[in-house]
């Protein structure tokens, strides 16, 4: 696959998109907590990997750790950008006050208020540490695949991600996400995403894809 990549096939990198853009958005939808903006990240991970094919290292190994680091990469450009605009926001004027429509729409924004409620746990995390534990933890990358994609040392992988589990550990109310914090010692060694339900629910959002 990697051969074909750097090649420029079109089908190959018709066969990464279907393989790799679901595991690329849920990476950028948990470091930005925003779905419009993780499609955005998605789409220019995709473009940026097509524009970049030839610096893809030889192997055999699956491009998924490629993508991811691409895809961090865009994720702190689109955070840096939306400190930018509130910045400007908050140098105008305050809007008019409106009524209050929150009785509701309180069932629609469900998923929203959850998964506000787990980036603000996750903002008490170092930059460094949020990205190694999405990469190990929900992407399912292990060790070596999570240094690829990062261009870090993998014992650097290993010291982040267990300072972001101890501090987890503290600030998150949420048993199941304690449970993942504490009882996965190791990332999975199998590659792609992981299934399981309980990991799932340590980002207690419905992910949606277009």
């Amino acid at each position: 696959m990697r051969e074909r990549l750097r090649a420029g096939e079109r089908e190959a990198f018709a066969e990464l998109y279907e393989r790799c853009a679901r595991s690329v958005y849920r990476h950028a939808l948990r470091l930005t907590g925003d779905w419009s903006t993780a499609e955005e990240v998605m789409s220019d991970t995709f473009l940026a990997a097509w524009q970049g094919r030839e610096r893809l290292t030889e192997g055999a190994g699956s491009p998924l750790p490629w993508l991811l680091g691409i895809a961090t990469h865009k994720c702190e450009n689109a955070r840096r950008g939306l400190r930018r605009r509130l910045a400007f926001l908050a140098r105008q004027p305050s809007p008019a006050a409106v009524a209050d429509f929150a009785p509701e729409t309180v069932r629609r924004i469900d998923d929203a208020r959850r998964l506000a409620a787990v980036q603000e746990a996750l903002r008490h995390l170092r930059r460094q540490e949020r990205q190694v534990l999405s990469l190990c933890v929900w992407a399912g990358l292990d060790y070596r695949q999570a240094a690829e994609a990062l261009g870090v040392p993998v014992g650097t992988v290993r010291s982040r991600l267990s300072r972001a589990r101890r501090k987890l550990a503290r600030l998150v109310d949420d048993v199941e996400i304690v449970e993942i914090v504490e009882k996965r010692t190791e990332p999975r060694a199998a590659r792609g995403e992981v299934t399981s339900t309980a990991a799932f629910t340590a980002l207690p959002v419905r992910e949606e894809t277009t």
